[in-house]
């Protein structure tokens, strides 16, 4: 029985591949040439970038190379293209690109909103946005059948848009070949200082004995290497005496559409940052101590341009006024403590210094008043003796 030629051509190109493939990574690979598994391919969701690691060998063994691995169907960018990479053990094929609506080669952003849980249960909106996309092979068999097995690794990074800033590390979900489905975090592009000028070039300086009460403070909290498509909303910021709030005096500094009268919001919700300031306090609680010290915290959400003006409209939002002990969980960042100085010890000494000088005020009067009524006294009887004589006398 003789084979057909078209399928004679075929079975030879599939050999001349996978022969030249075979040799060109015989050295590399050694004893790592197998069938794909789903723990091929890693994924690193960055705050401005996505990068795949795909193991080379088991695509070696299925009859392609780094050039045949394409990113979302996208052939002729090269930024988009794989990259060998022989360096580590077993060797991997890299792909890395810009996290970018305008320019993620072909990567798909979908973002959604549900209620908040844990920590941000009273928020009623708290949006994700997901970016995913696939690796596919691409068979260079021409003819009407391929002996190649397809390849396709997919790829998904969800990030979350509302964070309580903190140093604590976000622990992700492990990776898969098939499907990797692993969490990104922006937390780490966001930063809290405070200043001493309206302009936020001069970082506010805390003297030894604390600042006078009044002082203004100015607070700036900023996102740095982010995606050109989301903004900085400040949705709550409030102070307490302990860095980690848990059980501790809480006073709130602003929360969604209302805020004490003594702060100034600068800029909320309209770029990479958003200011605001308040005049320097002391908590009541700590009128026994020297100096009063507390931090600032604030909850911050990233939006998208489009949808930040719908976050800042009083009407799409629940007012928030809750105790900071639902961030138990969280280890919170705090700012550098504030300290103030604690007036009471210098009241306490002018009213001592008053009370004295009414007491010796006091003394004097008396003393005065007693000198005059004795000296009336004295007059009196010696008018009666007086008197009393010229009547015996007549």
């Amino acid at each position: 029985m003789s084979i057909p030629r078209m399928v004679k051509m075929n079975l030879l190109s599939l050999f001349f591949l996978v022969s030249t493939v075979a040799k060109s990574y015989q050295l590399t690979c050694q004893n790592e040439l197998r069938r794909p598994e789903y723990s091929d391919i890693s994924v690193e969701c960055g705050t401005s970038s996505i990068s795949l690691a795909i193991l080379i060998c088991p695509v070696v063994y299925t009859g392609y190379n780094e050039s045949l691995l394409i990113l979302n169907h996208i052939f002729n960018m090269p930024e988009c293209k794989g990259t060998l990479d022989d360096s580590v053990t077993p060797p991997v094929v890299r792909f890395t690109f810009p996290l970018n609506m305008t320019n993620a080669c072909g990567s798909k952003f979908l973002t959604s909103s549900a209620a908040g849980t844990g920590m941000f249960a009273d928020f009623s909106n708290i949006q994700t946005v997901n970016v995913s996309g696939a690796v596919r092979s691409h068979d260079p068999t021409t003819g009407v059948v391929t002996y190649n097995a397809e390849l396709k690794y997919y790829y998904s990074c969800a990030y979350p848009l509302e964070y309580l800033i903190n140093n604590t590390q976000v622990e992700v979900s492990a990776s898969s070949i098939a499907v990797t489905d692993k969490n990104g975090s922006f937390v780490s592009t966001l930063t809290m200082e405070i200043f001493n000028d309206i302009n936020y070039t001069t970082p506010l300086d805390i003297p030894p004995l604390g600042l006078e009460l009044r002082t203004t403070i100015f607070v700036q909290v900023q996102a740095d290497n982010l995606t050109a498509q989301y903004h900085v909303l400040l949705d709550r910021c409030y102070a307490s005496i302990s860095p980690n709030p848990t059980n501790s005096t809480f006073f709130n500094l602003f929360v969604p559409c209302s805020s004490d009268q003594m702060t100034t919001v600068y800029g909320n919700g309209n770029g990479h940052q958003s200011r605001f300031s308040f005049p320097a306090f002391r908590f009541i609680e700590q009128q026994n101590q020297t100096v009063s010290t507390y931090y600032l915290h604030c909850i911050t959400r990233l939006c998208e341009i489009s949808t930040c003006s719908g976050f800042q409209q009083c009407n799409s939002r629940r007012r928030r006024d809750v105790d900071p002990t639902d961030a138990s969980e969280a280890t919170i960042l705090s700012s550098i403590p504030i300290v103030t100085k604690n007036d009471k010890s210098l009241t306490s000494k002018e009213e001592a210094v008053s009370g004295t000088k009414s007491d010796s005020d006091s003394r004097i009067g008396l003393g005065i008043a007693v000198g005059v009524l004795t000296l009336a006294v004295i007059v009196v009887v010696a008018a009666a003796a007086i008197f009393y004589r010229r009547n015996r006398v007549f």
